[in-house]
């Protein structure tokens, strides 16, 4: 991982993406270090840094001491931007994916949003905001709220292009980032529908792109990869343009959700289906 990253700053990647459950945050730490020490950027201040607070923190008391557990480990004073990582709550600590569902819990977005802003305040996390938050969880929410969320980063891409929930964060001023843009093959709920989809690689061919650069859905992208070409590849996508045509092709294309979140649904819990987690916005066609 730390020789990825570095691939990425010597091509002039800037914003990195981590979490605490990824356990990603301290091979990003060293990584900049080294990258400070080898000239490969002048100042902590070139690059823009992402994390999350975890299930098993998002309760008031456990935000601001999870937030500098986080600096700590990545060896910064202060994040670019601290996203709620899911919109429940887990009793039990630790940083795992897997846990038991009699842990699972309503999330209090009053009291968390609270504290989320009190590290804003700090001047620890120089942006907040929320990642896999439907539009009316960030509604209630906004009930409440003093500072608007930043971000809202969750699943898009070409076979789930989340139009209503970009359009509502649109409207709110919250700016959308994008995981899994190429469908997350080779997870535990990824697929390849994106990059065997046919509408994909016949502009591909045409553009002269590989299917993986052909991606326009005005919102920012987080890619990942640790093969250095492919790394390099990503950033190739800045001299070409889709037609109103190709546009329209893609807006065709079936849409099918990827990530469900099936760990969080429980008969005991406070999400007992997918439409619950989800509010409904989880059509399939």
């Amino acid at each position: 991982m730390k020789e990825s990253i570095l691939n990425a700053l010597k091509l002039g990647y800037m914003h990195f993406d981590a979490a605490a459950v990824y356990q990603s945050e301290q091979t990003l730490g060293e990584a900049i270090a080294q990258a400070l020490q080898l000239g490969l950027i002048q100042s902590r201040t070139e690059l823009f840094i992402t994390s999350k607070l975890w299930c098993s923190d998002a309760h008031t008391d456990r935000v601001l001491p999870a937030l500098k557990k986080t600096l700590q480990r990545l060896g910064l004073d202060y994040l670019d931007l601290y996203l709620i990582h899911f919109p429940i709550f887990l009793k039990s600590e630790g940083y795992e994916a897997t846990f038991n569902n009699k842990d699972l819990l309503p999330m209090d977005f009053k009291v968390v949003w609270e504290a989320m802003e009190e590290c804003h305040r700090l001047g620890l996390a120089k942006h907040i905001g929320v990642s896999n938050f439907s539009c009316q969880k960030i509604q209630q929410l906004l009930l409440t709220s003093k500072i608007l969320p930043a971000v809202n980063q969750v699943e898009v891409n070409p076979v789930w292009q989340q139009k209503k929930l970009r359009e509502f964060c649109e409207k709110k001023g919250i700016h959308v980032t994008a995981y899994s843009p190429l469908g997350s093959s080779g997870t535990r709920w990824g697929n390849n529908r994106v990059m065997d989809c046919e509408t994909f690689k016949e502009i591909a061919d045409a553009k002269g792109k590989t299917v993986a650069q052909v991606y326009e859905q005005g919102v920012s992208v987080l890619v990942k990869s640790f093969n250095k070409e492919r790394i390099k590849e990503n950033l190739d996508i800045f001299d070409w343009m889709l037609s109103p045509e190709e546009s329209q092709k893609i807006d065709r294309i079936p849409q099918q959700k990827g990530c469900l979140g099936l760990q969080f649904i429980s008969d005991q819990g406070p999400y007992q289906s997918v439409e619950e987690i989800w509010d409904e916005e989880i059509i399939t066609c």
